[in-house]
């Protein structure tokens, strides 16, 4: 019996059956096919991003703050803790969202607490006897009680705690240093004032004089106010590190000065530089103290730049100075 036409095109002359394209690619489907299966099966999906959680009952809280907590998926095993202060009206979700604080910890390992003020305004208590001296009561006992609670539960390490903020935050900064210099190792403030130039004593959260850069001091003037938050401390003081822009309308320019004043008086250093340079064209750096990226006290003048900061890289500098960038 002859073949067909049909089958004759399928055979050649050893009467081998030839492969057509499709037999050929279906062929190559056939291994290929379970072969991407079972890399997908041995390939994880990725991790899903790490959250802000609000966490409640977290200690003594006598302004009744409220409490957001950053933990990236990459946690250290023994990580340190930033606590990242917000501005006036803000919330520290809003600190979470539009600062890059979160995506360096995710980069390096730290924890971030995230406080809210809850007052009218949303501003922090920066102003009250209460808030300007250790245990005095107020928000510094309840950012404290933060930390504390991190400290227990996510076995954070107990010498990298620090602190930054903005505005409002800045000067809760400076008020955390000097309340608890025990707790904190060093802050970076983003357009603050010294510690205890916004006091009050008749309830009000507003300091004109201080907000308008009047309130002048000696720098020993200034250190005196920043040791007698904490009498009878003798213990290591936290370094600085002071941000301002030079056209700042709310917290005025001269504020920086008298800052930098503060700080070198507190760690004993010399008011005259150590260095002196620019880290971008419109920031003059100035270090105290030492030359290094932990100077005891560095100074960044921001010109031309009003009451907007951060700004975009300055996070990270921040984190420098701090040494969490490095293991």
């Amino acid at each position: 019996m002859t073949n067909s036409p049909a089958s004759a095109g399928n055979t050649d002359v050893a009467g081998r059956r030839r492969r057509t394209p499709r037999s050929v690619l279906a062929a190559l489907l056939g291994g290929i096919l379970p072969l991407l299966a079972s890399l997908f099966l041995l390939t994880p999906p990725p991790a899903a991003a790490a959250t802000l959680t609000e966490v409640t009952g977290f200690g003594n809280n006598p302004s009744n703050l409220r409490m957001h907590l950053y933990v990236p998926n990459n946690v250290a095993a023994r990580p340190a803790v930033l606590v990242a202060v917000h501005y006036c009206t803000g919330s520290g979700p809003a600190f979470y969202s539009g600062t890059e604080f979160a995506s360096l910890a995710d980069r390096y390992g730290f924890i971030v607490i995230y406080p809210s003020a809850t007052r009218s305004g949303n501003c922090f208590d920066v102003s009250s006897p209460q808030a300007l001296r250790h245990d005095g009561g107020s928000d510094p006992v309840g950012i404290v009680s933060m930390v504390r609670y991190v400290q227990q539960r996510n076995n954070a390490d107990p010498s990298r705690v620090y602190v930054t903020g903005a505005s409002s935050g800045a000067m809760m900064t400076n008020v955390l240093l000097d309340d608890y210099p025990d707790v904190f190792k060093a802050g970076a403030a983003f357009a603050g004032v010294p510690f205890g130039c916004f006091a009050t004593t008749d309830g009000s959260g507003w300091n004109s004089a201080c907000a308008n850069g009047t309130i002048i001091k000696t720098p020993q003037q200034w250190g005196d106010l920043a040791r007698g938050a904490y009498p009878g401390y003798t213990g290591a003081r936290p370094r600085m590190q002071l941000w301002h822009g030079t056209e700042d309308a709310t917290l005025r320019y001269p504020n920086f000065g008298e800052a930098i004043k503060q700080w070198t008086n507190v760690l004993g250093v010399s008011q005259t530089p150590a260095s002196t340079d620019r880290p971008q064209t419109n920031w003059t750096r100035t270090r105290y103290g030492a030359t290094g990226d932990r100077a005891p006290v560095e100074a960044i003048s921001v010109q031309g730049t009003g009451h907007s900061l951060p700004l975009a890289g300055m996070a990270a500098r921040a984190i420098t100075f701090f040494g969490l960038d490095t293991p």
